[in-house]
């Protein structure tokens, strides 16, 4: 955020409070991963329910701070690495080391760093157009594209050709095959909608009009996630499995 404006402390916090929910939300999968625990699974699939939400909080909260940011297409060149980085260890180094069933391709990295880059590119438009008339176009494009990856656009009336269907090439647009499969999946369609939802609703914060009391801290923890997002994203699975592996070698020496 700029230095001459206010932090907007709810926006961190929100987002920290996502993480963390995505964290607590990957540790019961991993459960079922590495220790092995049908339960794990259930619970994960369980909360999978909430996910939609707790992304769409930390899609929108990115798209309000990438407003506020000095450079919106460095900062997603940078997001959009950290994506290909996720990739390439879960992806090609997990599987050579035994480690199979955890890869992801175009994760949220991928699709954050993505939205980034594109709205960066037409930020000069974005603060052309009215943000109230902006939000609504994303809010109705995002609504009406949400079925892609089921073949449909708004609302079922446009049915896609299912020939698109039968490869990944176009997977980054939530067009993929029957046989794709990833831990983390997050299409620019329909989540670039979600972002500009945010970029436009974001002008609101740029111009400093938000309410006084988000400007306030709340919760010093989540507001830490929050602002050290990206960090949490690319350690928390490194060191949830650290912690699972060590509680089963635990385990095993008590009751060798």
């Amino acid at each position: 955020m700029k230095s001459d404006k206010r932090r907007i402390e709810l926006l961190d916090e929100m987002r920290g409070f996502a993480i963390a929910a995505m964290i607590v939300h990957h540790t019961f999968l991993d459960i079922g991963f590495v220790i092995g625990l049908d339960w794990g699974y259930l619970v994960f699939e369980k909360l999978c329910v909430l996910q939609p939400v707790f992304w769409a909080i930390f899609i929108i909260i990115s798209g309000i701070c990438s407003r506020l940011s000095r450079n919106t297409l460095r900062r997603g060149l940078t997001v959009f690495g950290a994506g290909l980085l996720v990739t390439l260890v879960t992806a090609v180094i997990m599987p050579k080391i035994g480690m199979e069933g955890a890869e992801i391709y175009f994760g949220i990295l991928s699709c954050l760093g993505s939205c980034m880059i594109i709205t960066g590119l037409l930020m000069p438009l974005i603060e052309k157009i009215n943000y109230k008339i902006g939000m609504v176009v994303s809010a109705v494009l995002f609504a009406s594209t949400y079925g892609i990856s089921s073949g449909e656009l708004l609302f079922g009336a446009v049915q896609l050709p299912q020939s698109l269907y039968t490869t990944d090439y176009l997977m980054p647009l939530g067009i993929y095959s029957s046989t794709f499969t990833s831990a983390d999946y997050f299409a620019i369609i329909p989540w670039l909608f979600m972002f500009l939802f945010g970029a436009f609703a974001g002008k609101k914060a740029k111009d400093g009009e938000f309410p006084q009391w988000t400007y306030k801290k709340h919760c010093r923890p989540l507001a830490f996630v929050g602002r050290n997002s990206l960090w949490f994203y690319l350690a928390h699975q490194p060191v949830i499995y650290a912690v699972l592996y060590a509680a089963v070698w635990i385990i095993v020496l008590i009751y060798k």
